[in-house]
């Protein structure tokens, strides 16, 4: 995933390198400011294929933020259970490559969350409990809908 192009509204087309340079430049500018990265996966079908859409939403708490997308294609899920699991796997690979990226800033406050593209109403609230308890368990931060914006609002954007 990391080796495939990100987008920004502003910027274009942006390699994985790029998206932390800017990440790291950003927050380097404004270190009294509190910032959030934010990590989701959104997807669409198609009869033959799934795409995904993986965003990664740079937060500055009060003051807005950026973000940058990438995406993919791959032969479409036989279920709504795999294409879920696919969307958080996705989200969580990601995280771990900006996780190891910036671990060495220690310089760099920030929280990270993923955000999941399900919730308490609707057909995937049955997975609420393994996906959310899977990403807890690997020690990070996890919101689902309605709080899961970078997921489904940001990736959906592009989906």
């Amino acid at each position: 995933m990391v080796n495939q192009p990100f987008f920004n509204p502003h910027d274009g087309e942006m390699t994985f390198a790029d998206v932390i340079s800017t990440v790291v430049k950003e927050m380097k500018a404004c270190p009294r400011d509190r910032f959030e990265i934010l990590i989701g996966t959104d997807s669409s079908t198609s009869p033959s294929h799934l795409d995904l859409v993986s965003a990664i939403v740079l937060h500055k708490i009060g003051r807005g933020g950026r973000y940058f997308w990438t995406r993919r294609r791959e032969r479409r899920s036989p279920s709504l259970r795999q294409q879920i699991w696919r969307e958080a796997w996705l989200s969580f690979e990601l995280a771990q490559h900006v996780i190891e990226r910036l671990g060495a800033l220690s310089f760099l406050q920030f929280n990270l969350e993923i955000h999941v593209d399900i919730g308490e109403n609707g057909r995937t609230k049955e997975l609420i409990d393994e996906v959310v308890g899977m990403i807890i368990g690997n020690g990070l931060a996890v919101r689902i809908k309605p709080h899961a914006y970078a997921a489904s609002a940001v990736a959906d954007k592009h989906t």
